[in-house]
């Protein structure tokens, strides 16, 4: 098996709040991948005394540990318990209640010797290619469906959108969400490599358009996961100004791209 991982802020002067992380069991026998991408709560307050890379690093701990030690549990249980253990880390002293409470999107894949599983929460993608060279995005799109009048404002987002029925759903700080996620599992043999990448590296195929999800997988292959992330840094920095490409809320968003040859 061989990975190729990078994750890279947005900004030098801010932290990064995506989460990647690799298990492989003792065992020697399958693995799992997990990315979050930290939701950038807007000024204002979260209810939280914790920031957002706190919240996806205890939460990307959780799930890594939980999926390479309990393979009894199905991804939506274990991300269930994730969430569930990273709540009680805070809940003593934040409100968990707030509608930014600090909150991630999920892309979680365990495999075995058998099968590949897997579980995409929001914007991040998972992409699987086949053995042919095929590869399937699965995307959870609930976002991308909902019209642009419905995201005008954080505070209507917030009231009527986030973590809410006919809205969209990130992991935050109830277990329920979990149930929300895409899932799904293939033959093992039907999956030749993977890879996870929050929307700051699919900005790419998503934003500016370079190419489809075939071409993205192949520059990963190709060029490896840091020129993905470079390439996408060129795009971004020759468009801030003009700001062509819409649904940019910023000029650099944090970037994370996780590749697996199973």
């Amino acid at each position: 098996m061989r990975t190729d991982l990078v994750s890279e802020p947005g900004a030098a002067a801010r932290p990064n709040e995506d989460f990647v992380g690799v298990g492989l069991p003792a065992s020697g026998q399958g693995g799992c991948v997990v990315v979050l991408d930290g939701v950038t709560p807007p000024a204002g307050g979260t209810g939280c005394l914790h920031s957002v890379p706190w919240f996806t690093a205890r939460l990307g701990g959780a799930l890594t540990e939980l999926t390479v030690s309990r393979r009894d549990l199905t991804l939506p249980e274990l991300l269930g318990r994730a969430v569930r253990r990273t709540a009680e880390a805070h809940v003593g002293t934040c409100d968990l209640s707030h509608p930014r409470t600090p909150q991630a999107t999920v892309v979680l894949t365990r495999w075995s010797a058998d099968t590949v599983e897997y579980l995409v929460l929001s914007d991040s993608a998972l992409l699987l290619q086949g053995p042919d060279g095929t590869v399937t995005a699965v995307l959870d799109d609930r976002l991308d469906r909902l019209p642009p009048s419905a995201l005008a404002t954080d505070a209507l987002v917030d009231a009527t959108l986030r973590n809410k029925e006919g809205g969209f759903f990130t992991a935050a700080a109830d277990p329920s969400v979990a149930a929300r996620a895409v899932t799904g599992a293939v033959p093992r043999r039907e999956v030749r490599a993977l890879a996870a990448l929050t929307d700051g590296a699919t900005r790419w195929t998503e934003k500016f358009h370079q190419g489809d999800w075939t071409a993205l997988f192949d520059t990963v292959v190709k060029a490896g996961a840091r020129s993905l992330v470079e390439r996408v840094r060129e795009l971004e920095t020759a468009d801030r100004e003009e700001r062509t490409f819409l649904g940019r809320s910023k000029t650099h968003d944090d970037a994370t791209v996780a590749y697996v040859e199973l």
